[in-house]
Order: C-alpha cells, then structure tokens, then sequence
C-alpha cells in the first residue's frame, strides 16, 4: 500500500450519524500488487495539481465543496509509473482516479462499463460527484469489463462488481485471503453496521455490496476498507 494523498472533512460527512461538527482527516490508498509477470496499480491517487490548485484543476472554485486535500507524495512520486503494467480503478472519484493522466499513455485502465457509462451521463455525473478532469484524456486506454472479472485468466486476482457507493464500483480479491474493498466501506466496521458516507449513488446496492464483502470476510479473507485511517498503513499487505 502506498498513501496518495489525505482527505479531511467532518466525520458526519464520512459515516453516517457520526459527528457533524468534528474534522476527520482520512488517508487515501493505492496498492501495486506484483506476480511474476505483471505489475498492477489498484487506483490512483490524488493529483498533485487538484491539491495545489483545485478551482485551476476542475475550473470552479468550489469544486470540492467540503473536502480539503493534502499530498506528501504522488503516485509517480513514489514509484516508476513506466513498469506499471495495467491499472485497475475501483471507481472514478477524484481521489481514485485522480492520477490517471500521470501514466503512460500505453498502460491499459481496467473500469466497469457501468461507472464508465456514468461518468459520461450529465445525471452520473451529478449525483457521483465525478469530476471529468480526472479521466476525460485517457479514453483510449480504458479496457471495459462487465461483473466480476478474473483479471489475468488464472484466477489469481478477481475484480469484483460491488456497485452502490458509485453505480459501477469494484473491489479487487487477490489469491484467497485478500480483497481490496475499496468504497463499499470507509472504515472496516461499515460491513457490519453499514454507517456508510452521507453519499452514494444506490445505498441499498452499497450495504448489499458490504454484506458480499462481510461474507469473504467471515469465511477467512482480510478485507481491506477504503479510507480508515485506523487500518490503513503504508507498506506491505499480506496475502
């Protein structure tokens, strides 16, 4: 896991029934998860020009409403982006996304047809709070996939279609014992009491999504929540 930026907003905004008054700085992961012959980067990040200039970035000045952002270091800060071999994006949030235009224009970008499908409808647009600066030039590198996915034909690692928190949000298992849940949850005991974020496209897909996860967790697999800054830790995640 690498850390690519924090997001700090009040707590009420980041689960639900939580603190409305209380700032609650939350860290953003990105996880390279390497086989023998692939390189794989699960989301993205922040972009550096969205910290330092957001009303430049996404060209109004209240873009980012509530939300403040900070960045030690990028994505391409803290790694070779030229040996990536394909990027699978969990969903296209600014936060997730937001870095895809630092890649090589050869990298291959794994997304649902469905969250493509929504971050170039007006309606999507609105109501996910997409921001198309974060991935209107990299088009031609997008591969679209439909449900769960075996990403490498081997079973190795599962895309798996977890929509409600973004109308085609998906997670990523890797091997038997590890799923990068990305939003279904923000913090790891959203599977059980399902206090999710204050927004989401479809919040009954999004607890059904937690619930799927909750499942894998329960039969023996870590699953790793989106934003919680209690579990996420920069460095090496078993599997």
């Amino acid at each position: 896991m690498l850390n690519v930026g924090w997001l700090t907003a009040a707590a009420g905004i980041w689960r639900r029934d939580d603190d409305l008054d209380r700032p609650l700085r939350i860290p953003v992961p990105a996880y390279i998860v390497e086989t023998a012959e692939e390189r794989i980067l699960v989301d993205t990040g922040l972009h550096p020009a969205a910290v330092k200039d957001p009303a430049r970035r996404y060209d109004t000045p209240d873009t980012l409403g509530p939300f403040q952002l900070e960045l030690d270091a990028s994505i391409g800060d803290q790694m070779d982006l030229t040996t990536v071999t394909r990027v699978v994006l969990t969903h296209l949030h600014f936060d997730h996304a937001g870095g895809l235009d630092l890649l090589p224009s050869s990298v291959p970008i794994i997304v649902q047809r469905r969250e493509w499908a929504a971050g170039h409808d007006a309606a999507g647009v609105k109501k996910n709070f997409y921001l198309a600066a974060d991935y209107g030039t990299v088009g031609e590198q997008v591969e679209l996939i439909d449900g769960d996915h075996d990403l490498l034909g081997d079973g190795s690692i599962q895309l798996l279609l977890t929509p409600g928190h973004t109308p085609g949000h998906q997670s990523v298992r890797v091997g038997e014992r590890l799923v990068l849940g990305g939003d279904v949850t923000h913090f790891a005991s959203g599977l059980d009491d399902h206090r999710f974020p204050i927004f989401a496209d479809d919040f009954a897909a999004q607890a059904a999504s937690a619930d799927r996860l909750r499942a894998l967790r329960d039969a023996g697999a870590v699953v790793r929540p989106g934003h919680d800054p209690a579990v996420l830790v920069p460095g090496p995640v078993a599997v």
